[in-house]
């Protein structure tokens, strides 16, 4: 989850790192650093917090020379402190590192007992210790290579030695790292988001590839240090991305951007002079499918939970979803008949790509819905699925979720249509109500007013739970989730009709309850149990579409969407519980795009 830069030129390197290191932050930011070798010095700087305090340490005393490597770190060893900060540094290497070594502990007591003192806490330190010694006789790939047969976990590298003042050594095994190119410069990266400023031409480093950059050339060999050749990809040109314009904050930049990746993803995959969805290249048969496996974590799993409702309404396949870090540890009884769907904003998503490695290796078969298209679960999988939502700033998901679901609710209907599952004039009429979907959610943020009002009763609130049932279950979890991400308060979503097995416990007098209602086979099932709740105390937000009046005037505030087709319900009622966790950050003053302990690519385990 932590950020790295390298970059070996012909001209001063700290500037180009540290604009760099500003893009990595949605990675971890509780600590960032950098190093230079000039004048066959390593030269380090660095500290505990944002890129901000680097920068301003870098103006009182810079860094000179033409190579050097930043990080930011989101720690896993250590707590956040300039000890603990990346690069670790000996007096003849240093290192950068994203991912964890498992066996540090035992590294680290048999380097204690050679003598060997530590300056921190780190894991990461361990790899610089080692290629001390390793550099003493061998030169600075065998060094490396010989380095990582040691290591056991995942990482990414980017390492600089004192004597080699145009050499640059990345390596990576589970965590992602990319190379870039340029006239007189070359790169490495943690992704091409960093890179993109510099050049739009990259290529990814496999598991075990080990990559030597100088500022004119770059060489990569495998794990036996055999060399290989890598293909060279031009990234996609995606204007203003780090802009924020009007908006306070990336976050409600983005979730006011979701009509237009809604009409950006709907205007890709739907030809609607044919009223058809064009997925083409399909590398399965469709009726020849027995099981559908969802997969993913965090908002990218409640993504899966709601599709797992598409596809058995639209479709007779049986579904199950799963999270990635209990799938790849359970039993698995794999079939070739199966369908692996592996859900990822960033596509770089540490469990969900050991998940798909895992099925790669049980030979069945895949695809993934991911936001970028150059990640290694895209790269990995048989089949593709982008939701063009364009690259998320902001920690908490938003627009990535509603492309996930886009692609997903289309996946689902298009199998059902190639199956027989649902008639042709049903298909293309939910096709017909989908193209709607943009309009609508336009005004779906017109509730954003309301929701400012809303946000103000959770202020002194200890909790609050989120209810719904059916496919407002997932959203209930969704707007939970987004709720503690943001505030940091607790919050919990429930199945309504779980209330009274447990939940209803947690009821009292004042506790903000918000129930999502929307006028489907569940509605009048969803209002009796929001009636338990009020019995008890429980302050209600109600998000419907219904102007029923079986519902209750002690309802505190409620929130009226406008009426869509019941199936495109999560995406209306996804958006006023992403605005009321945002408003109640904004009333606490938090770090909105930032939010404490997160990050955006979660690439350890």
């Amino acid at each position: 989850m932590c950020g790295i830069i390298g970059i070996a030129s012909n001209k001063p390197v700290s500037t180009n790192i540290i604009n760099s290191l500003k893009k990595l932050e949605y990675r971890g930011y509780d600590s960032a650093g950098l190093a230079t070798i000039n004048e066959n010095q390593i030269n380090e700087k660095k500290c505990s917090g944002r890129v901000e305090y680097l920068e301003k340490i870098l103006f009182k005393t810079p860094a000179m020379g033409n190579l050097g490597i930043g990080h930011v770190r989101w720690a896993t060893h250590g707590v956040p402190n300039e000890a603990n900060a990346h690069p670790h540094s000996s007096e003849i290497v240093s290192v950068v590192h994203n991912g964890i070594i498992e066996n540090s502990k035992i590294l680290k007591h048999e380097l204690e007992k050679k003598g060997k003192i530590f300056k921190s806490q780190t894991d990461t330190e361990v790899i610089t210790l080692l290629l001390t010694d390793e550099l003493k006789i061998k030169t600075p790939l065998n060094a490396v290579h010989d380095t990582l047969i040691k290591l056991e976990g995942s990482f990414a590298l980017g390492i600089i030695f004192k004597e080699y003042d145009d050499m640059i050594i990345g390596a990576r095994r589970g965590s992602p790292l990319a190379v870039g190119y340029s006239k007189d410069e070359n790169y490495i990266g943690s992704d091409s988001y960093a890179l993109k400023s510099m050049t739009n031409k990259i290529s990814y480093l496999d598991d075990g590839d080990i990559c030597v950059l100088t500022k004119d050339k770059v060489e990569f060999y495998d794990l036996s240090k055999n060399k290989i050749n890598k293909k060279v990809l031009t990234l996609s040109d995606d204007k203003n991305i780090a802009d924020k314009g009007d908006y306070k904050n990336f976050m409600i930049k983005e979730i006011f951007e979701q009509p237009i990746t809604a009409k950006n993803c709907i205007n890709e995959y739907i030809d609607k002079s044919r009223e058809d969805i064009n997925f083409y290249n399909i590398p399965f048969d469709a009726k020849k499918i027995n099981k559908i496996i969802l997969i993913g974590c965090g908002t990218a799993y409640h993504s899966c939970l709601v599709a797992k409702y598409w596809f058995e309404e639209f479709t007779s396949i049986e579904v199950e979803t799963d999270i990635a870090s209990e799938f790849r540890y359970r039993k698995i009884r794999f079939n070739k008949n199966n369908l692996y769907i592996f859900v990822s904003q960033s596509g770089e998503t540490a469990d969900t790509s050991a998940a798909l490695d895992l099925c790669k290796k049980n030979k069945v078969k895949t695809c993934s819905v991911v936001n970028v298209v150059e990640s290694t679960i895209a790269r990995n999988s048989d089949w593709v699925l982008p939701i063009h939502a364009g690259p998320e700033i902001g920690v908490a998901s938003t627009k990535a979720f509603i492309g996930q679901m886009l692609l997903l609710y289309m996946f689902s209907l298009k199998m059902g249509y190639l199956r027989g599952d649902i008639e042709k004039e049903d298909y293309q009429k939910k096709i017909s109500n989908l193209i709607k979907l943009p309009d609508i959610l336009i005004e779906c943020l017109k509730t954003e007013d309301k929701i400012q009002l809303v946000a103000k009763d959770f202020l002194n609130s200890k909790g609050s739970m989120f209810l719904g049932r059916g496919f407002s279950f997932p959203i209930a979890l969704e707007g939970a989730l987004k709720l503690k991400e943001l505030s940091y308060l607790h919050a919990e979503g429930y199945p309504a009709g779980e209330m009274k097995h447990g939940p209803l416990a947690l009821i009292e007098n004042g506790l903000p309850v918000i129930v999502i209602s929307p006028h489907d086979k569940y509605f009048h099932k969803t209002i009796s149990n929001m009636q338990e709740v009020i019995a008890r105390g429980g302050k209600i937000l109600l998000i419907t579409d219904s102007n029923d009046n079986v519902i209750s005037e002690n309802v505190r505030f409620t929130i009226n969407l406008p009426y869509l087709e019941k199936s495109l319900s999560p995406f209306l009622s996804a958006m006023p519980l992403q605005l009321l966790a945002y408003h109640v950050a904004l009333l606490k003053k938090r770090d909105i795009d930032k939010p404490r302990n997160l990050a955006k690519s979660v690439t350890v385990e």
